[in-house]
């Protein structure tokens, strides 16, 4: 994908498809915490990020990261990520973590919501690389 299709083409909350990426790592970091820890904890206070998300972009300069590097942590993580929702602890799926808005989600909730966040910046980013 030319460097032009990165970094030059945004979204509607105006981050390049590099920045959609770099997200999309912040995704699966955070929510790998949340569901290991919702394992062996049946209530979780842990931080919220989704209010400090452009925060996150930003700190890190996805912008200017290395693109070859960025897949391959995304791509690694996430297989990690499936590995972890195939071996999930069906037992601990009730267990709840509450986010900055103070709503409780299920360890299910989260996982779900991983997956559907997941697909939405896929299709964000494949919109993004085929427009003209």
């Amino acid at each position: 994908m030319p460097i032009e299709v990165r970094t030059e083409r945004f979204n509607k909350q105006n981050r390049s498809v590099k920045q959609i990426l770099g997200h999309m790592i912040d995704s699966a970091c955070n929510n790998h915490q949340r569901i290991v820890r919702l394992h062996y904890n049946g209530r979780l206070d842990f931080p919220d990020y989704r209010q400090d998300n452009d925060t996150w972009i930003e700190v890190q300069q996805y912008q200017t990261e290395d693109w070859s590097l960025m897949i391959n942590l995304w791509k690694y993580y996430n297989l990690h990520m499936a590995h972890l929702f195939l071996h999930t602890d069906k037992a601990c799926l009730g267990n709840t973590w509450t986010d900055f808005e103070g709503t409780e989600v299920t360890l299910r909730e989260m996982i779900e919501g991983y997956l559907v966040h997941f697909e939405l910046h896929l299709m964000e980013i494949e919109d993004l690389i085929g427009a003209k």
